[in-house]
């Protein structure tokens, strides 16, 4: 209950400073979802969208059941190392594919309190990593990793041995979920521009073989 609080007060006093406030934007300019037959908006704009309703167990099948990320639209099979998902005390459920993801939706939902908070363990062998929760996770950060959606690469391990092993060989520094959200938050500005920039020059490239 104590780590539940503090998480809850660090993700408040973040989110006033700003610090979200360019991922905040960039989500408003879609359009929210709204449930069929009832008269509510669920959530931020984009958020459980499309909407699946309540789900007392979405760990089960996750990618199955939501495929894709709904703040950067990634297939979270294709990254499904670095996925993490978001189980809100209401039963809904926010599927990112990675923390970077994961942190814009505890931003923008400071009024509900997570029931539980998963990520996939990138420690084991299955080519689709199982999900641990990241109460029980190690956080390897800043290591040479490849990142998703973040030049910080920061990934979940169930094994802290294993998380110290791949230290040693890939650098980065060992820590647990709450050290790895603030880090993520922290660079949150220099991650989004980094995605828009990307994204920009995808565009162009894409436009560019159309003309030819």
């Amino acid at each position: 209950m104590k780590e539940l609080i503090n998480r809850r007060k660090m993700l408040g006093i973040i989110a006033v400073s700003g610090i979200t406030l360019g991922a905040t934007v960039a989500c408003s300019q879609q359009p929210a979802a709204v449930n069929s037959g009832q008269a509510r908006v669920e959530g931020t704009p984009r958020q459980f969208f499309p909407s699946n309703g309540p789900d007392p167990m979405p760990q089960q099948n996750d990618i199955e059941k939501y495929p894709k990320c709904p703040y950067c639209g990634m297939d979270r099979k294709m990254w499904n190392h670095s996925r993490h998902l978001v189980h809100y005390s209401d039963d809904l459920v926010d599927p990112t594919c990675s923390l970077h993801c994961a942190a814009i939706s505890l931003s923008l939902n400071l009024d509900r309190t997570p029931k539980a908070i998963y990520a996939a363990d990138f420690g084991a062998d299955e080519s689709i990593k199982p999900l641990i929760n990241v109460d029980q996770a190690t956080y390897l950060v800043g290591s040479k990793l490849k990142g998703t959606m973040t030049a910080n690469s920061k990934m979940a391990f169930a094994s802290a041995e294993t998380a110290e092993r791949m230290r040693v060989e890939n650098g980065g520094t060992i820590g647990n979920f709450d050290f790895a959200l603030t880090e993520s938050f922290l660079g949150m500005a220099k991650d989004t521009m980094m995605i828009r920039k990307k994204r920009a020059m995808k565009r162009e490239k894409m436009a560019a073989q159309k003309k030819e």
